[in-house]
């Protein structure tokens, strides 16, 4: 006698679809799947993906720096919100950076601020026209002294 245990032959192993698959209409939805589809995902930042977390820099020109401090002036966070330069973001100060947006004549101080690079540039040319004037006062006052 004939033991009939299934064969090779995949899904039903030779033994037809009966009942219920063998049915028309027979689409029966993986439950599992519904479950997942439900869940609320983590779906990551999508359109705003490239957008940085870091705020915004709050922008200032030198030629603003210029008019509202005086000679000698310490430029920073603080004073740039006490001069109504800047202000405050979610009760926070913002970042600040100054851009070099006109000139500069006065010697001033800045600290806690990102600077652009036209600005140092700025200071630098105008520590060189600085010492040029101080070596060329010195040198007269020193001519004269010898004679």
């Amino acid at each position: 006698m004939i033991v009939g245990r299934g064969g090779h032959r995949g899904k039903t192993s030779g033994r037809g679809g009966k009942g219920q698959t063998a049915r028309a209409g027979n689409k029966r939805r993986p439950e599992l799947r519904d479950f997942i589809k439900r869940i609320p995902k983590l779906r990551g930042r999508g359109v705003n993906q490239n957008k940085s977390f870091a705020g915004r820099n709050f922008v200032i020109n030198i030629e603003q720096i210029e008019k509202a401090f005086s000679k000698g002036g310490d430029v920073n966070p603080a004073t740039l919100l006490a001069a109504r330069l800047v202000s405050l973001e979610s009760g926070r100060i913002p970042r600040i950076k100054i851009l070099g947006n006109g000139d500069i004549t006065k010697v001033i101080s800045i600290s806690g601020c990102l600077i652009s690079g036209s600005v140092k540039e700025k200071g630098r040319k105008g520590r060189r026209q600085s010492r040029s004037a101080i070596g060329r006062s010195s040198a007269c006052s020193s001519s004269s002294n010898d004679s």
